[in-house]
């Protein structure tokens, strides 16, 4: 690290937001805010929804006029760790990563951060499972998801 407190935050944050090859955009809308002025917690989990959605677009995972029954996966778990307030206006980007894939589910990790200047508003997590919506039963995560999520993240 560099020999001035700044230059340690910049490469940081610059570190930070280089782990994550997929970054989505949110606009930040009026009915997000609670009473404090401030986003609601809830719906930090939405719009990690919104890029995990994207994410998959991207990816050629799902596309916009797919059901969502032939998506094929339904959230297990999810975890948000609140780091800083967001306002209306503020100019926020989620990123998205896989960084596991198991037999049957996959974990997601998402990163809130400010796009104008790169801080860390919020971090998160959600465990998806390979699900199948005809038969009411979990699957094994295709071989086709693997294939692709494997290329994007490794940069092949």
């Amino acid at each position: 690290m560099y020999g001035y407190p700044i230059f340690n935050v910049l490469a940081s944050i610059i570190q930070n937001m280089d782990e994550f090859k997929f970054h989505h955009p949110i606009e930040v809308r009026y009915a997000d805010l609670d009473p404090q002025g401030h986003v609601n917690s809830a719906r930090f989990l939405t719009y990690f929804e919104q890029a995990r959605v994207s994410y998959l677009i991207q990816l050629g995972l799902f596309s916009k006029d797919q059901s969502f029954l032939n998506v094929g996966i339904i959230i297990a778990d999810s975890k948000v760790t609140f780091l800083a307030p967001v306002y209306f206006g503020q100019d926020v980007q989620v990123g998205v990563r896989v960084s596991r894939i198991g037999n049957k589910s996959l974990t997601m990790e998402y990163q809130i951060i400010d796009g104008t200047d790169g801080r860390q508003l919020a971090t998160g997590s959600t465990t998806l499972v390979a699900y199948d919506y005809h038969l009411h039963e979990t699957i094994l995560v295709p071989d086709e998801w693997r294939t692709k999520i494997h290329h994007f993240e490794n940069g092949e």
